[in-house]
């Protein structure tokens, strides 16, 4: 049996609570808007390219933010002492260039488990503290301006895999919680 990303439900806003829990909730929506677009495709469809020369795929994308949320979160704002999962010193667009369909059950695992590992990476750091920037020893920021690019992040991609979704299978549109039209 071939593997399909699972149906997800979008998750919903919060508009009103603490500055945590409303920073979190709006990455948790830019998280599953990623999966929503990835939902019901195979590994071959998720691994399909944009168009010539881009290396951009839904895949691409999962295991580009993958990187992006262990660099960011649990490597920067944590302070682990982590390496990348597909990206090196010598592949940095591994992440894009490297995904195979074959592989695609096991990059969207990691995925959420990348997820997890970060959420519980940063709960307990406050949003404040002042961290070193993973590349540019010159530069910090804060964990609030972490969680803030990760939300704009989640966004510019979002328009991505709009238009990735399209080209695999023509489902455009946007889902409110509870409803199921695409």
């Amino acid at each position: 049996m071939t593997w399909t990303a699972p149906e997800i439900e979008l998750t919903p806003q919060l508009h009103l609570g603490d500055e945590r829990e409303v920073l979190s909730s709006m990455l948790g929506r830019g998280r599953s808007i990623l999966l929503w677009k990835c939902a019901g495709l195979n590994g071959t469809q998720l691994a399909t390219g944009s168009v010539a020369p881009s290396s951009l795929s839904l895949l691409g994308l999962l295991r580009h933010m993958t990187e992006v949320e262990r660099g960011w979160f649990r490597m920067c704002a944590a302070g682990e002492p982590l390496d990348y999962v597909y990206c090196s010193e010598t592949n940095w667009s591994g992440d894009f260039d490297d995904g195979r369909a074959e592989d695609a059950e096991a990059d969207y695992a990691r995925y959420l488990t990348e997820l997890t590992l970060c959420d519980k990476a940063v709960a307990d750091i406050p949003l404040d503290r002042v961290v070193p920037h993973p590349r540019a020893a010159d530069r910090t920021q804060s964990v609030r301006w972490i969680y803030l690019h990760m939300i704009e992040e989640y966004g510019r991609h979002a328009g991505h895999a709009d238009l990735l979704r399209e080209r695999i299978d023509g489902a455009t549109g946007y889902q409110a919680p509870g409803d199921n039209r695409s």
